[in-house]
Formats: C-alpha cells, structure tokens, sequence
C-alpha cells in the first residue's frame, strides 16, 4: 500500500509556479555575469556594433584577453589581492576567534562592559576623517596594513562567532583544563574545529572583502605597485585607462578593443572567488543560521 500523501490541485499549480518562479530568479541573477563573458568573448567591432542582450559571443575572438595580458598592472594586482586575502583573512580570524573565545567564556572580568562597547560600533563609528587621521598618525599609509588593521575584526562577525563558541558544551573545555591545557591550546586545538562551520563562512565573508576592497586603498595606498586587483579594475573601468592593453590599434578599433577589455578584466576580477564558493557551501547555511538560532 502507497503511503504517498496525495497533493491538491493548488499544491501542485503552487509547486510549478514557484519552480518557474525561482529559475526566473536566477536567470536574472546569473544573465549579467554570462553578458559580461560573452562580450569579453566577441569581437571587438561586432559587439560595438550590437544592441540588446546576448546569447552567446558575436564571433569567438580571445584577443581581449591578450590584450589584458600585457598590461603588468593586472598580474600585479593580482599577487597583491592574493597576499591581502592571505594575510588579511588570517588576521581576521584569529583576532576574531580570540575575542569570541573571551566573550563566550564565563568568568572573565568586566565582559559584560566590553560586550556593550563592542556592540555600539556596530552603530557608531569615528567617521573616515577621523580613521584616515589615526591611520596617517600610526606611520601606515602607503603599507598594506592601513588595509587589513582598520577592519580588523567585524562586529558582526565577532558576535557571529561568540554565539558558536557558546553553543559549545562547557564540559569540552573542563575537560581540556583538567588535562593541563592552556586557553591557546583550548581556543585553536578544541573549540576552534568544532566551529568549522562559523569558520569557514567567516573565512568566506573576510577573503571576499578582502577580495573587493578598493576604497582603503584610494586613501592610504600612494604606489601603484601595490594597487589591489580592484584598484587597477577601477582604473581601467571609470577612467578607461586602456591605453597600455590596446597598443598597436588606433582609431575606432582601439575603442572597439578597448570596451571588450573592460569586460575581460571585469572576468578576471570576478570568476576567482566565484571559483571558491563551491568548496564552503555546504557549511554556509550551518554557519550562518547559527547566530539566528541562538543568541
């Protein structure tokens, strides 16, 4: 005998309408970012000549990525976002880790007044005047530490993570301290594995930020040697400095050239952290619920 429940009429139309519903969703998602590879695909005169949306490269040609390929600036920036990501996100985390570890414990002098401090600067802050000056008058500008100290650690984060670490049985830690272990030991042998799900969503939320970040380094950053990807993507994207990718054309093709150079670049900026994603997802909905669960 079956024990399939039988579905009304109205489930069924709500069912398929919601299925239509959520690819139409995602293809309003997803469209922009295949727009973007198409053209950077195309050829040059023939994409400046289209109108509308696109389905697929107007004539294959790669030539905008040979083109972006000369331009030493994009490998660079890129070995710079790379070492930010790297070193920025393991700051991050650890400083992070450390203060939730100390807000999740019990015992700890005067942790009510600081979780109350910590919590206003997620309404209130000293402004970017006031940030620049503090930064200029600690000796950081022109240093990548003007781009990982200031934002350091993210309240949001912070208290995302403290709620994991309280989720976590006082016995684990009781254990531990019977055993001779020391708050570092404990923090990054024990309680740290045991919220691999908040940590590798939080890993996830710092890498891209760090990833994406442009405006500290408009203000601090003074080298172009030590311009982040998004810094050389801004520059070729809002002021058109293409100039350095498209020589040997001139005239109407160097324009043509140099619009499907942007979306190239846009490409380079953009697939590498989407390439990521896939690999953390399946702690994503744990990491992230968890702070909504329980507070």
């Amino acid at each position: 005998m079956s024990n399939r429940v039988k579905r009304s009429l109205g489930e069924r139309v709500f069912e398929v309408f919601n299925i239509l519903f959520m690819a139409a969703v995602a293809l309003i998602m997803i469209y922009p970012l295949l727009y973007v590879i198409f053209a950077s695909l195309s050829e040059a005169d023939k994409l400046l000549a289209h109108s509308g949306i696109l389905f697929k490269p107007i004539g294959f040609s790669t030539d905008a990525y040979v083109m972006m390929s000369k331009n030493h600036m994009i490998l660079r920036g890129y070995m710079n976002t790379i070492f930010l990501v790297l070193v920025g996100t393991t700051v991050n985390i650890v400083l992070t880790a450390m203060g939730a570890y100390f807000l999740s414990t019990k015992g700890p002098m005067f942790k009510k007044a600081v979780t109350i401090i910590i919590i206003i600067t997620m309404y209130f802050s000293g402004g970017m005047i006031p940030t620049y000056f503090t930064v200029i008058g600690l000796g950081m500008e022109n240093s990548y530490l003007s781009l990982i100290l200031p934002s350091a650690v993210n309240t949001f984060n912070l208290i995302v993570m403290k709620t994991a670490f309280s989720s976590i049985p006082d016995s684990m830690r009781e254990s531990a301290y019977i055993d001779g272990a020391g708050e570092v030991t404990i923090l990054f042998r024990i309680v740290l594995p045991l919220a691999k799900a908040t940590l590798a969503v939080l890993i996830l939320y710092y890498a891209v930020g760090h990833w994406n970040s442009w405006f500290n380094a408009v203000l601090y950053i003074n080298d172009r040697e030590k311009y982040p990807l998004q810094l050389v993507l801004r520059e070729i994207l809002v002021q058109s400095d293409t100039s350095s990718m498209s020589v040997g054309t001139v005239g109407s093709d160097q324009y043509a050239i140099s619009e499907t150079i942007k979306y190239a670049v846009t490409v380079a900026a953009t697939l590498p952290i989407l390439f990521i994603y896939p690999f953390l997802q399946k702690y994503f909905e744990k990491g992230v619920m968890i702070g909504a669960v329980k507070g």
